[in-house]
């Protein structure tokens, strides 16, 4: 009998796993015959404070959909039920739909968001559109246990290149949440324009957030539209943003770049570049700019300054400082900075750099805060408490995890949002590559080159969308959606349950839901193998 039960579950499982259409796959799911049924007579409790702002947006979906006045209130018994479970994990939870009663456990209200994310999964897909629906709202009864396997979920928006009004932030935030991925990458500033207010140097937007003009076509056309682009988040805007995507449990790290793509830095304050007296403009060409920051005391007086009105923003406890493509050549013919060197003891450039980002990790580190960068902060020397993202490949991130430092993978062939998805003549412009959703998929962040102790130092996985080619947040929800889920599947489920063939079956009953939400996702991998 125990061998004829044990079949019957796996049975069950795998069948669970293409008629559930959840994404990510939970940990743990066990099918059950019999709905339950949303009725007049619902409620919603929860045992504890930190669950009632979920158990809120529970009500509201359920009153939206069905339009019946449910009611959500402190109690120990209702008949959509949050307890609390402290030997959970801060992520964790269990979901019972029985035909009477719904049971939510979890140990945070991080854990109880999730769970909800799940529960709507499992409802009729209109439930996302905020309307009454006409059909009845039923719930397969189902048994879940779920957790993540990784700790570090993330999404990153370039709004450097172009600029992305608070709404669209917003709602590239709601749909992260959706997925339980749970960092939010805001990459500020660029060569192309800069896009935070900073009080202390208020030229940084009044000269640094505009360009005269943007490129149209591929970069190899040499084509501009002769229209100015520009904008910038207020430090209330920044404020309203974080604490927006704290409510869905994801955290904001913020990326202020340097040295390397900062010309838009230079266009209002010269003094920190190469030649003070040299006429900068903002960057309106697309690539990496020969013209860097220098080495300076004044520099550094002034990233400092910088960094400590951003760190007053972002409660996180990560601050991204690029750190990439950061050409060398007006270092090497800078006397300055080749007495720098020498001064210093330095072999090259490269150590000169390391310099550079060791002075910033010092400072940021002695704000209570953690440095994050490109993996590019590798050469010449890691700063003793950085975190490593790793994109040219993952050998950044090996090297860094062996050295003992967290990381990161963010490999540009698995992972750039900005590469088309499907042949490009059938497709919007792009910047080039091909990356379709079957290879985000196949990333798998547990290499062989690392053993098991190294192994723990990779926290988490992050897919990058860089805006070149992406002026607003329709364009970035077709190039985002659905290879984000890809991310969210890879770095929430379990390694043993990865199976494409299945992801892409409850990907495709997933779509109604997609649509009720109205993602401009593409349809591409639905005719890849």
């Amino acid at each position: 009998m125990k061998i004829l039960a044990l079949l019957v579950f796996v049975t069950f499982s795998g069948l669970a796993q293409n008629t559930y259409n959840l994404i990510p796959l939970p940990k743990e799911v066990t099918p059950s015959t019999g709905q339950f049924t949303v009725k007049k007579s619902t409620n919603i409790g929860f045992s504890h404070a930190d669950f009632a702002p979920v158990a809120s947006l529970l009500q509201e979906y359920l009153q939206g959909a069905s339009g019946y006045p449910i009611s959500a209130k402190s109690a120990k018994s209702a008949v959509i039920q949050f307890s609390q479970n402290n030997t959970l994990g801060e992520e964790a939870y269990t979901l019972s739909i029985h035909s009477s009663k719904i049971s939510i456990q979890a140990k945070t209200g991080k854990g109880a968001f999730y769970a909800l994310q799940t529960l709507l999964q499992l409802m009729p897909a209109q439930v996302y559109a905020g309307t009454k629906i006409q059909e009845t709202i039923s719930i397969p009864n189902v048994q879940i246990k779920d957790e993540p396997r990784f700790s570090y979920r993330g999404l990153m928006l370039d709004v450097g290149r172009y600029y992305y009004p608070v709404a669209s932030v917003k709602r590239f935030i709601d749909l992260m949440a959706i997925y339980k991925m749970n960092t939010f990458h805001w990459h500020l500033t660029e060569d192309q324009g800069w896009r935070i207010e900073i009080k202390k140097y208020p030229l940084l937007t009044s000269i640094s957030s505009v360009r005269k003009q943007s490129m149209l076509g591929h970069y190899k056309d040499q084509q501009y539209d002769g229209k100015p682009h520009g904008g910038f988040y207020t430090q209330e805007e920044v404020k309203d943003i974080v604490a927006y995507a704290a409510k869905k449990y994801i955290e904001v790290i913020p990326e202020i770049e340097m040295p390397g793509h900062s010309q838009a830095v230079l266009a209002a304050y010269p003094q920190f570049g190469a030649n003070a007296d040299k006429l900068y403009q903002v960057k309106t060409k697309w690539g990496v700019s020969e013209d860097v920051l220098f080495p300076r005391e004044e520099t550094f007086t002034f990233l400092e300054d910088v960094l400590t009105e951003v760190m007053a923003l972002f409660p996180g406890q990560y601050i991204h400082i690029g750190g990439d493509e950061c050409p060398k050549t007006q270092w090497k013919e800078s006397k300055f900075c080749q007495d720098l060197i020498k001064k210093l003891g330095l072999k090259d450039e490269h150590e000169l750099q390391s310099y550079f980002i060791r002075r910033i990790d010092k400072f940021v580190t002695s704000k209570g805060k953690k440095l994050l960068g490109w993996d590019e902060i590798l050469e010449g020397g890691l700063s003793p408490n950085a975190m490593v993202m790793s994109w040219r490949g993952t050998a950044g991130g090996v090297e860094a995890a062996k050295q003992n430092h967290d990381v990161v993978m963010s490999p540009n062939s698995y992972f750039y949002l900005d590469y088309y998805q499907a042949d490009p003549k059938t497709e919007p412009i792009a910047i080039g590559g091909n990356l379709p959703l079957s290879k985000c998929y196949s990333f798998e962040p547990n290499l062989p080159e690392l053993t098991a102790e190294e192994a723990k130092h990779v926290v988490g996985i992050q897919a990058n969308l860089w805006t070149e080619y992406i002026s607003n947040i329709a364009y970035a929800e077709y190039m985002t959606y659905p290879r984000a889920l890809a991310l969210s599947e890879i770095s929430w489920s379990t390694k043993e349950s990865k199976n494409y063939p299945d992801f892409k079956k409850r990907l495709t009953g997933h779509l109604p839901a997609m649509d009720a939400l109205k993602i401009n996702y593409s349809k591409a991998f639905l005719s890849q193998p």
